[in-house]
């Protein structure tokens, strides 16, 4: 068994990073949509008047955040969220400008979604809906990692028709014209 690295009080092993146009507006949009604590002690701002440093607490993890620099690339963030009300975040998403791009659908007993907020980040929203007699937690092997999944023998080496179903296709192809669609905000 792997021990867990030492990490700060409040942190955790992964931490992800978002850098973003108009950050402030993405802090909010994050604090409304997802119910994010902000951390004020964290926040910096740069000489430039751009946000530099931001923390959320979302759940039980921390998202930091800072402002896109002028000459700096568009680089969406990809994120995957778990919440317990799927409709009432997307709902309080779409009011804030984001965009559905998967409603919300079964996927492997849990219901996914994804929307696009305004600043081009693409977001996962899952919520979790165990069911008797799957619950993947309780598969995980004695080190406390989940077991992969393995196809059967004939399961055309574990080629996406083998277990392709019109939901996961819906999901797959939802996905790939989302990310076919990605544009620099700045550039539209």
């Amino acid at each position: 068994m792997t021990a867990l690295p030492r990490v700060p009080a409040g942190s955790n092993t992964v931490n992800p990073f978002i850098i973003a146009d108009e950050a402030a507006e993405l802090i909010d949009f994050l604090i409304d949509v997802f119910g994010a604590t902000d951390v004020p002690e964290a926040r910096t701002i740069d000489e430039d008047g751009l946000v530099l440093h931001a923390e959320l607490r979302l759940g039980d993890s921390l998202l930091t955040l800072a402002d896109r620099k002028p000459d700096w690339p568009f680089t969406p963030a990809l994120t995957r969220v778990y919440v317990d009300d799927m409709e009432a975040t997307l709902a309080r998403a779409q009011a804030r400008g984001a965009r559905i791009i998967t409603r919300p659908t079964d996927f492997f007993g849990d219901t996914l979604a994804r929307f696009r907020d305004r600043s081009g980040n693409l977001w996962w929203v899952y919520r979790h809906d165990p069911v008797a007699g799957q619950d993947w937690a309780a598969e995980a092997d004695a080190d406390g990692s989940a077991e992969s999944w393995v196809p059967d023998a004939d399961d055309s080496a574990g080629d996406w028709a083998s277990f392709s179903t019109p939901e996961l296709e819906y999901i797959h192809e939802s996905l790939v014209e989302a990310m076919r669609s990605l544009r620099d905000p700045r550039t539209g």
